[in-house]
Parts: C-alpha cells; sequence; structure tokens
C-alpha cells in the first residue's frame, strides 16, 4: 500500500482496507480500514480505527484515512472504502465533503448510515465479504464492550 500507487478495482482498494483492519487488529485495536482514493483509482491515503491505540474517540478509520490523504481541493470524484459500514460521524464527513462513492466490505456485522449516504446521492457498493463479515463478528464476540464503545452503546 503505497500512496499514489493505482487501484483498479473495487476488489484492490478493499484489499488495502482489509490491510489496516488487521493492522488495528495487530496492534489491540478495533479491526476496521479504510482507504480515500481518487476517481482514477490513486490511493490518497489509508488508516484504520486507532480509538483504542491513540485514546482518541474521533479517530475512526474513514477519518483516518481522510486525514491520511491530506487536504484535496475537492473530494466529488473520490471513493472511500471501508471495511465496514460506515457509522453516523462517518457518513457525515463523507457528506460533508461531497465523496462520492463509498465501498462498504461489510454491512452485516453493524449498519450505519449507508443508506442516508445513498439517499442523498452518494454511490453505495456493499460487497459483504465473507472474510471481513468473519473478522467482525470474531472480534464483536470477543470484545463485545470494546465494541459498544466503539458504536455508541451502553
Amino acid at each position: 500500500m503505497t500512496r499514489g500507487e493505482i487501484y483498479a478495482t473495487d476488489a484492490e482498494k478493499l484489499a488495502v482496507a482489509a490491510a489496516e483492519a488487521r493492522a488495528g487488529a495487530d496492534e489491540g485495536g478495533i479491526p476496521i480500514g479504510a482507504a480515500l482514493f481518487a476517481s482514477d483509482g490513486t490511493l490518497l491515503g489509508s488508516g484504520h480505527n486507532r480509538r483504542v491505540q491513540d485514546g482518541d474517540a474521533a479517530m475512526h478509520a474513514e477519518t483516518n484515512a481522510f486525514h491520511n490523504a491530506g487536504r484535496q481541493r475537492s473530494y466529488r470524484d473520490t471513493v472511500m472504502v471501508t471495511t465496514l459500514s460506515p457509522c453516523w460521524y462517518c457518513s457525515g464527513l463523507v457528506r460533508q465533503f461531497g465523496i462520492g462513492r463509498v465501498v462498504v466490505g461489510d454491512d452485516r456485522s453493524f449498519l450505519g448510515g449507508q443508506d442516508w449516504l445513498a439517499e442523498n446521492g452518494v454511490e453505495v457498493t456493499v460487497v459483504n465479504d465473507p472474510v471481513l463479515i468473519a473478522m467482525m463478528g470474531e472480534f464483536i464476540h470477543e470484545h463485545p464492550a470494546l465494541w459498544n464503545e466503539d458504536i455508541g452503546e451502553d
């Protein structure tokens, strides 16, 4: 995963996000990864959920990828690829900056604001990759308190 490298297919893009999710898990964090791409497939930035590692409640995978992409003149032609359906916070980021497309690796473990995004003109593609579903399911089963903290549940 090198910033500036081109990833042609959704599967290649999702592999970048999945590698980030595994990195987060290896660090003892929540296994969610994301990456932001230009319309031609150029990787602008990638990241993973760092809430545990950084002690920062705002550092979700999508916000970490967005942060690592740096300033862009416009986000209208960008694609956010995420291993898990974006929560309302991250869905708000997509809408605020006009990201035009979102690719979701798993919306069975958690369903965030992706329907709201689609209703408001964002192109949403759901993959439901069995490996990502299994990884998230295992994490939720093994760490229910941490998962509930991440999604704002008591």
